[in-house]
């Protein structure tokens, strides 16, 4: 003989709400009272859920209702259920830093790895011990390793993120001239022309040779030489601080505060002169998928991102 399975009804959140309200009350009216709602509606909650359950519940007896034998045994049951849907559906009550645990990977360039990582590990010193920090290269189409989970965070210029990634801009900037102290560009006043002159080394991760800068001479019909081109900034500002070469750096505007990616160069003895020529500024910000916004781990990891990267005006 074949045993045929009765279906199981569906039931929802808010009728394992209103099961437990009225088992608690027994009463439609205080039960509609402690849900916000008019008797009306809870009495056509009451008979859904008689439908459901099949068994009447509660019955009157006399002015008042008591529970059926079912409803007596579903009671506690309704109780812990509704419980467990609180305790699923109330926000966290935060991350406990002491306590954190947790590798973080940022995708970032090298000179933006440069000035972000000792803040950054200084702030995890001093707020979460536990937390440690993977830099890697940018090496990965950022939105496809933001939505896959490979990284947590990616920071530099955010010019290709996906429809659904957040993006927080931190600073605005604006490229100088990083030379060597002594560098004949340091003696006397930096024209256009002394500029294009100079010998340069590019940096690209793709190993084009030209840029804005490229743009803005030939404007005024003039050519600058390239010595060589480097991926990283790095590699490039070790080369100009051992020789007469000029590379290209990321500083803060003219009236802002100092910027971590111009103080790695000042790091290096280079001396950052200003540009002679309307460059495009440049933006550095933070890009993370949706599915961190209300973590709390990560909210503590762009929060440290933004106090090192941001820069602050003295008060």
């Amino acid at each position: 003989m074949t045993l045929v399975r009765s279906p199981v009804p569906h039931l929802d959140a808010n009728l394992a709400v209103a099961l437990d309200a009225l088992l608690s009350e027994q009463s439609v009216t205080r039960a509609a009272a402690r849900l916000h709602t008019s008797p009306a509606a809870m009495s056509r909650t009451l008979a859904r859920l008689r439908r459901v359950l099949q068994d009447p519940l509660l019955v009157r007896a006399g002015q008042a209702m008591v529970p059926t034998p079912r409803a007596e045994a579903l009671r506690d049951e309704a109780a812990a259920v509704v419980r467990r849907l609180e305790d699923l559906l109330t926000p966290g009550d935060g991350v406990d830093l002491a306590a954190l645990r947790r590798t973080f990977a940022v995708q970032a360039s090298d000179l933006v790895g440069a000035a972000l990582a000792p803040g950054l590990l200084a702030l995890a010193r001093r707020e979460a011990p536990g937390v440690s920090l993977r830099v890697l290269a940018e090496e990965w189409e950022a939105g496809a390793a933001l939505r896959e989970g490979r990284i947590d965070l990616e920071v530099g210029v955010i010019d290709h993120a996906d429809p659904e990634t957040r993006v927080e801009e931190l600073a605005t900037l604006r490229m100088a001239a990083a030379v060597r102290s002594g560098h004949p560009l340091t003696d006397g006043a930096l024209t256009p022309a002394r500029l294009a002159a100079a010998e340069h080394v590019v940096v690209s991760r793709r190993g084009g040779p030209t840029g804005p800068l490229d743009a803005a001479l030939a404007e005024r019909g003039l050519q600058r030489r390239v010595a060589a081109v480097l991926p990283g900034h790095l590699a490039a500002m070790a080369l100009a601080a051992a020789g007469d070469t000029v590379c290209l750096v990321p500083t803060a505007l003219p009236g802002e505060p100092p910027s971590p990616l111009g103080d790695t160069a000042r790091a290096m003895g280079l001396r950052l002169l200003e540009i002679p020529l309307p460059l495009p500024a440049l933006t550095i910000g933070m890009a993370w998928h949706p599915r961190y916004s209300a973590d709390g781990a990560h909210q503590w990891l762009r929060h440290a991102v933004r106090r090192v990267l941001r820069p602050r005006r003295e008060d």
